[in-house]
């Protein structure tokens, strides 16, 4: 684990932006721009479909996928990002896993403020139930905002009386529309990526004026987490957003929950995009791989002896 690697990443990031607020459309192509630098990796292919009334991609190893489904929901804050953005991200959890994953083009913010994302997401999950997918055999993963759907998409899923997915898994989620987290202030110029006035600026692009003091805006505070699945947390030390993980976690432990949080020093917000960059990256991959793999294997055993 290089700490020249973890510098070259932490100075790419922090090359100088426009001072104050940016539109939403510079904020969608500055994130584009910086996402296409990411390495996709060979031996996948990806197919454009649709799920629930939302397009979709579809990304499977190139020798076709073992049995189990990836729900995969993008980052960017609610407000920028898509399927294509994220490739980084889901290809080398299907390259690792032999998985297939639907990444899911949820609407965005402003154009469509909470709770259109998680409606989008909950109706993907009823649409691959309906298709016979076995939940046991399904599971949500995302990065940044789309982690935090990972978290909220299973509270709604569960509130509407759906059976649960076996697993989620979420790379520095997006947890706590308050904004409450010592490490929003804590982390501030640590963070080479965000500052309380960016999350702020595009959370009220979110919000569009709903309370954030609700489960579905602010689990990492206000969530019940009884009855969820196992879940990993990934979340790297420089990150303002890393209470909303701390805190989520210990949510889920005192809820009975299995949890692992796993914390990975000096490096920025969804480091594992970085892979075939960052060692740290390459290695948190492994780790989410391994876990998808025993969670998705150990329901797919345990649903079979039931049979």
């Amino acid at each position: 684990m290089s700490k020249e690697q973890r510098a070259k990443v932490d100075a790419m990031l922090r090359q100088p932006r426009p001072e104050g607020p940016r539109s939403v459309e510079a904020i969608r192509a500055g994130f584009k721009a910086l996402m296409t630098q990411m390495t996709v990796p060979d031996g996948i292919r990806t197919t454009q479909t649709t799920l629930g009334d939302r397009p979709a991609l579809y990304v499977e190893p190139d020798n076709g996928p073992r049995a189990g489904t990836i729900l995969y929901f993008h980052g960017g804050g609610w407000v920028f990002g898509s399927p294509e953005t994220a490739l980084s991200l889901t290809g080398h959890l299907v390259a690792k896993t032999n998985l297939g994953a639907y990444s899911l083009d949820y609407r965005l913010a402003p154009e469509h403020p909470f709770p259109a994302a998680i409606e989008d997401t909950l109706s993907a999950y009823r649409a691959l139930l309906d298709s016979g997918k076995d939940p046991s055999a399904i599971a949500f993963a995302g990065d940044s905002a789309g982690g935090g759907l990972a978290v909220t998409t299973c509270l709604a899923a569960r509130d509407a009386g759906l059976p649960l997915p076996a697993a989620i898994v979420a790379f520095s989620p997006g947890l706590d529309a308050t904004r409450t987290g010592e490490s929003m202030d804590t982390k501030t110029g640590i963070d080479p990526i965000f500052t309380r006035e960016a999350v702020e600026h595009t959370g009220a692009m979110y919000l569009a004026g709903a309370d954030p003091h609700q489960p579905l805006l602010s689990p990492a505070v206000l969530a019940d987490l009884t009855s969820f699945p196992p879940m990993l947390i990934q979340e790297g030390t420089n990150e303002i957003l890393l209470d909303d993980s701390t805190r989520l976690a210990e949510r889920a432990r005192a809820a009975g929950v299995d949890v692992i949080l796993d914390i990975t020093a000096d490096v920025p917000h969804v480091f594992q995009s970085f892979a075939d960059v960052l060692d740290e990256a390459d290695e948190a991959l492994d780790r989410a791989a391994f876990f998808l793999g025993q969670r998705i294997r150990a329901a797919d055993a345990a649903h079979t002896s039931a049979g």
